[in-house]
């Protein structure tokens, strides 16, 4: 077979090649997903997959794995995660978990196909002396959880020597051949906030006797997001919203303790960063006048994925190669938390939404037991992937 005369050539040429091999890869992984920290089986079959290729694999403790290849000063880093969620999925596909319980809900399993084809296109551009670099794969455990595999990973030093690095998340609200792109935040910080309150209870009829915690759980309840939209910049996109409250047994008792937790997210990073001081002043503020006491866990989890002016335009013009001029489209800011936000806060970098949704097709959702996907995205993010490393190394 004779070499195509441009990298981009060659890269399509070697995704179009493997193509029925990285479906087969993804509905292996989807049939068996892994949780958090325990990709051990995932790891294997990456592995197996990038060392035909002529990587160099590192693996790591407790799951996942980081490849290199090339030489030379500059590397570029691309990142795929590997952990599914527990979530039971509903399909009637062939490839369904077979783990019940858990379940490629977020697209993780594409993410890792894509990447694993990109490993395979760079590696024939590196030995046809055209990759002019090195390239570090980041195969990610743990995304899901807080803090996060990134953490892990950064602190065993993957980013060393890396100058730029790009990731890809699926989309299910955007069509099949098209990649939607954002210069800016494209996340947000995502934090856990639990708040226990304590008083002395005592009876309904007698509230002046006790510290009405009921009732302060409920100021705080919606006190506390409205004081922090004034007193953080609006333009932060401050978002909390509470998943669970919960206090007392019966209706004439108020009750000794009770407790309130959700999320705290911002799409400002600066915002982001004085938050947590913010809100437990704001906390005992607000609970100080009904004699109860707070106690607040704050759990800070990521923050946000704001994509580099130069890394994004670098993206772009990886799509305008495998899509054509109109397979960019633009990403609208999302209140998800990532964890290659940890990244972008060490190194300049960016990440594209890869569109999942069969066109004229049902829109599905991320993290729900029905997420379908269409597969032609695989072979699409591949490309994107290994083109953006091409091109970041000339840029």
């Amino acid at each position: 077979m004779t070499t195509p005369a441009t990298p981009s050539a060659l890269i399509a040429q070697v995704v179009a090649d493997h193509e029925a091999d990285l479906v087969a890869l993804r509905r292996d992984l989807h049939a068996h997903p892994e949780l958090s920290w325990a990709e051990h089986r995932t790891t294997d079959v990456v592995a197996a997959g990038l060392e035909a290729s002529g990587w160099r694999i590192q693996r790591l403790s407790p799951a996942g794995l980081v490849a290199d290849l090339g030489t030379g000063e500059r590397t570029v880093g691309l990142r795929a995660d590997l952990d599914a969620l527990p979530v039971q999925e509903v399909s009637e596909d062939p490839w369904r978990s077979t783990l019940p319980g858990v379940a490629h809900a977020c697209g993780h399993d594409v993410h890792t196909s894509a990447l694993v084809g990109a490993a395979h296109a760079l590696a024939r551009v590196h030995a046809v002396g055209e990759l002019g670099g090195r390239v570090r794969l980041f195969f990610q455990p743990a995304e899901e959880v807080m803090p996060g595999g990134a953490v892990h990973l950064m602190g065993l030093g993957v980013l060393d020597g890396v100058e730029r690095v790009f990731a890809l998340h699926c989309d299910p609200g955007v069509d099949v051949g098209q990649v939607g792109l954002r210069l800016g935040p494209l996340t947000s910080a995502a934090d856990r906030i639990e708040i226990r309150l304590e008083g002395t209870g005592g009876h309904t009829s007698r509230p002046h006797l006790t510290g009405d915690l009921t009732f302060a759980l409920a100021k705080v309840t919606t006190e506390l997001p409205a004081i922090l939209s004034r007193r953080l910049d609006p333009r932060s996109g401050v978002s909390v919203v509470w998943g669970m409250v919960a206090a007392g047994s019966a209706p004439n008792v108020i009750p000794d303790h009770g407790v309130l937790a959700g999320t705290v997210r911002i799409l400002d990073a600066v915002a982001w960063a004085e938050c947590e001081k913010l809100v437990r002043e704001l906390v005992h503020e607000i609970v100080r006048p009904y004699g109860v006491t707070a106690h607040l866990d704050y759990q800070r989890g990521v923050p946000p994925v704001v994509n580099e002016s130069l890394s994004n335009r670098i993206l772009a013009e990886a799509v305008t190669e495998v899509l054509g001029p109109d397979g960019q489209v633009t990403a609208p800011q999302s209140l998800g938390g990532e964890d290659f936000g940890w990244y972008l806060d060490q190194v300049p970098g960016a990440m594209m939404r890869l569109g999942t949704r069969t066109p004229g097709g049902p829109t599905y959702d991320l993290h729900q037991g029905n997420l379908h996907i269409d597969e032609r995205a695989i072979t699409i993010g591949a490309r994107l992937m290994a083109e953006a490393a091409w091109r970041a190394l000339r840029a």
